[in-house]
């Protein structure tokens, strides 16, 4: 028996990098297919005679990509064709904080449009924010990010996710999308899902961009705990007058009174009443459903 971790999945067949150093290429045992598990890019597991026979208890894992045990979330957003989406961004980043996934924000295209109120937004709420232009050579602060870690680019289609990664990965030569100028968005342009080892040690998986009804494959999140996944609500949580409040619309409300005060973004507290908004609509068995890849 050897154990390792999946680092890229292919039609069927898992590369597994063992501890001592080779590549195994595997199948899956049948009986996962049955319990309906599949073995996802990150997992550690176990394999006997050429067939995964074992997966590890995961920490984490998201539809898109089909990944496992998650350390970094890069999200890309360009600040020009296509505009950002700040609701769907903030959607993103709470599916990341349900999931403990940490989510580091990347301006691209910051040639193009001024997003610096953007930018201090989200540093405001507490995220570290990196920006990309044609051209630029130094990503240390992102790079000294991942070092060590597993992380996933996640962003719309069109943004600049793979041309990113080969400014961070230079041997890489992945297919970069070109901007539809009547759709406004790109077309989708990587096939599989794999890991790529950076010189510090990091992982990091591409993944298809999406449109924004694509969204949803991320995850659910129950309305009750969706204050949680905004970071910047947490200081004041449990100060509120109604121990059931949901910081919309309530009377003293501790949420409120920050907002008003300048220590909440309003598009951050709009994004999350849309969500909640949307939460609050969700059937009982889709969000247990959806339980299922948390």
């Amino acid at each position: 028996m050897e154990q390792g971790m999946i680092r890229k999945a292919l039609s069927g067949f898992y590369y597994v990098h063992t501890q001592d150093g080779q590549i195994l290429e595997c199948r899956a045992k049948g009986i996962f297919r049955k319990e309906g598990i599949s073995p996802l890019v990150g997992d550690e597991v176990q394999v006997e005679n050429g067939v995964i026979s074992r997966i590890l208890p995961r920490k984490n894992q998201i539809l898109r990509p089909p990944a496992a045990n998650i350390d970094r979330a890069i999200l890309v957003v360009s600040a020009d064709k296509p505009q950002p989406n700040l609701l769907i961004l903030d959607k993103l980043i709470a599916v990341c904080e349900s999931k403990e996934i940490e989510p580091l924000l990347v301006f691209t295209k910051t040639d193009l449009a001024d997003c610096s109120g953007l930018q201090e937004i989200y540093r405001q709420a507490g995220f570290l924010v990196f920006t990309s232009q044609p051209g630029q050579q130094d990503y240390s602060g992102l790079l000294a990010e991942m070092a060590g870690r597993l992380s996933v680019f996640i962003g719309n289609s069109g943004v600049g996710k793979s041309t990113l990664m080969n400014a961070l990965i230079p041997e890489l030569s992945l297919a970069t999308a070109q901007i539809s100028d009547k759709l406004g968005r790109g077309r989708h342009t990587t096939r599989h899902v794999e890991l790529y080892e950076l010189e510090n040690g990091g992982l990091v998986a591409d993944t298809p961009g999406f449109s924004s009804v694509e969204v949803e494959k991320y995850g659910y999140i129950h309305k009750e705990d969706l204050a949680d996944c905004f970071r910047e609500f947490r200081p004041y949580l449990g100060k509120c007058r109604f121990q059931n409040c949901s910081h919309r619309k309530e009377k003293d409300c501790a949420v409120l009174a920050a907002l008003e005060a300048g220590e909440i973004s309003r598009s951050r507290h709009e994004s999350y009443c849309a969500l909640y908004e949307e939460a609050m609509q969700i059937p009982e068995w889709e969000l247990r459903e959806g339980e299922k890849h948390n």
